[in-house]
């Protein structure tokens, strides 16, 4: 197994988690919710998006550096989706190593009812990956594969 990748942690609230590994192999770190007043917050009530739910950010309380060359990818909770219809609108989120701001989890409900996060409860999944850059060189000819120009269902894999 590859050594471990230094990530900084600064907790911008004395009350959020700081992202942890809940079993020994587990790909990714689960980030929980910070709220405001702690265990005295009502929550936030995650409408159905039948009922006119929009996503909300919900933060974490802590900030992060990542190594140069490193992205950390923010996923639903296989659970929440799967029980309560809870995930994200855009995943996986991607935060940048170059980015220091707060890491908020933006939610969506999918469910049928309503669903409340409350303070510490474990929202999404932060996976650390390796990023490459690509050298960028514009032509006027691109080599021909089989599937040319075939888009979305074209290798008949529906």
């Amino acid at each position: 197994m590859p050594a471990p990748v230094d990530l900084l942690i600064k907790r911008l609230s004395p009350h959020a988690a700081l992202p942890e590994y809940h079993s020994a192999l587990a790909a990714g770190l689960d980030l929980a919710a910070c709220l405001d007043g702690a265990d005295n917050h009502p929550g936030i009530v995650l409408e159905p998006i039948t009922r006119g739910g929009i996503p909300v950010l919900v933060p974490c309380g802590f900030a992060m550096a990542l190594p140069e060359g490193f992205e950390a990818q923010v996923r639903p909770r296989s659970g929440m989706a799967s029980k309560h219809g809870i995930t994200m609108p855009n995943t996986p989120g991607t935060i940048d190593a170059d980015y220091r701001g707060e890491v908020r989890v933006p939610l969506i409900n999918l469910g049928r009812e309503p669903y409340t996060v409350k303070h510490g409860t474990r929202i999404a999944q932060m996976v650390i990956a390796r990023v490459e850059h690509a050298r960028i060189s514009e032509t006027t000819d691109l080599e021909a594969t089989a599937r040319g120009t075939g888009g979305f269902g074209s290798t008949g894999g529906l």
